[in-house]
């Protein structure tokens, strides 16, 4: 009896260091990928090269609300797949949640790897990735994966806000 309790209490203690150990693995990898630019850092140079790769990747790919592959995607799946492939960052799934991470910025200050969020609709959100030039990657409803331009009248016009990461 004496070893029965012996050898329950020894695997409580086992499944208890299993546990605590995989929780404090996925604890330090959230908070390493939530470093900004993790290892290539701020460079811009890097951050563009990785944007345009993931775009020639993922080019044309359908939009698809709530899609996660390249059989469709929608635009903050796009965004949260495109920092944790490409950029080491872990960032949340949905436009919402994505624009309440993030300091806001002037859209005059945008660099490479910024999130620029529109108001779409009286309740729709739309995020991209700002690259360069005025110019934005991101999944359009009516394109699929694409780069579009800030100074275009339908975005100049939606225009929300940005926020860099």
């Amino acid at each position: 009896m004496e070893k029965n309790i012996s050898r329950f209490i020894i695997l409580i203690g086992i499944s208890f260091l299993l546990v605590s150990c995989g929780s404090l693995q996925e604890k330090s990898a959230l908070k390493q990928d939530s470093r900004p630019y993790a290892n290539k850092s701020t460079d811009s140079s890097y951050i563009k090269r990785a944007l345009y790769s993931q775009f020639s990747e993922w080019q044309g790919v359908r939009y698809q609300r709530g899609g996660l592959s390249q059989r469709g995607i929608d635009c903050s799946g796009f965004v949260h797949l495109t920092f944790k492939t490409k950029l080491g960052m872990h960032l949340p799934r949905t436009t919402a949640m994505q624009s309440r991470i993030g300091r806001e910025i002037r859209k005059d200050n945008l660099t490479a790897g910024d999130l620029i969020f529109f108001k779409t609709g009286s309740a729709s959100k739309h995020v991209g990735i700002y690259l360069e030039k005025n110019k934005f990657l991101h999944a359009s409803e009516k394109k699929g994966v694409t780069i579009s331009r800030l100074d275009h009248v339908y975005w100049q016009s939606n225009y929300w806000k940005a926020v860099r990461i």
